[in-house]
């Protein structure tokens, strides 16, 4: 399976201690560089970037039509981050993408491209067995604490998902 992710996904997966999760369920995953610069550049995420460079299931790809990349940005005002995954999504022909931005999730659908986030990942791990429904509100609470936005409509259909 060929997985591409956006910054917010890689973050809300090591807050919550479930960075395994993305080899369990696709093995390998490919960031664009600028999602790689954005994590390296703050320093916020310096504990991040430490455990990116660590994975071994993460790779940094560079986009090949970087042109691309600028229209995008130019006509949608993705960031850099987003604008690169979408196009490298599309660019190696990924089987999904993982992004929790609403605009850029938008645009992604918009151009075909398979996508799921960090709420889809978790109830994904759940239906498949890796993690119980107290894991998952553990999750939910610690990506709560941490500062990361759940609507309250993903929120109940997680709670329905879950049996809770």
């Amino acid at each position: 399976m060929i997985v591409v992710s956006d910054t917010t996904p890689v973050i809300s997966l090591m807050k919550v201690g479930q960075m395994e999760l993305l080899q369990q369920l696709f093995g390998v995953v490919y960031i664009p560089d600028a999602v790689y610069r954005e994590l390296k550049d703050n320093e916020a995420f310096s504990e991040e970037v430490r455990m990116v460079q660590e994975c071994e299931i993460l790779y940094v790809k560079k986009v090949d039509n970087g042109k691309s990349v600028t229209i995008l940005q130019n006509f949608t005002g993705l960031d850099a981050g987003e604008s690169e995954a979408i196009i490298l999504a599309d660019e190696i022909h990924s089987d999904v993408l993982l992004m929790d931005e609403h605009r850029g999730r938008q645009v992604a659908k918009k151009l075909g491209i398979t996508i799921t986030g960090t709420i889809g990942i978790l109830m994904q791990a759940f239906d498949e067995g890796m993690l119980t429904r107290d894991d998952v509100e553990r999750c939910i609470e610690r990506l709560k604490e941490s500062g990361i936005r759940i609507s309250e409509k993903l929120y109940q259909r997680l709670k329905m998902e879950i049996g809770k």
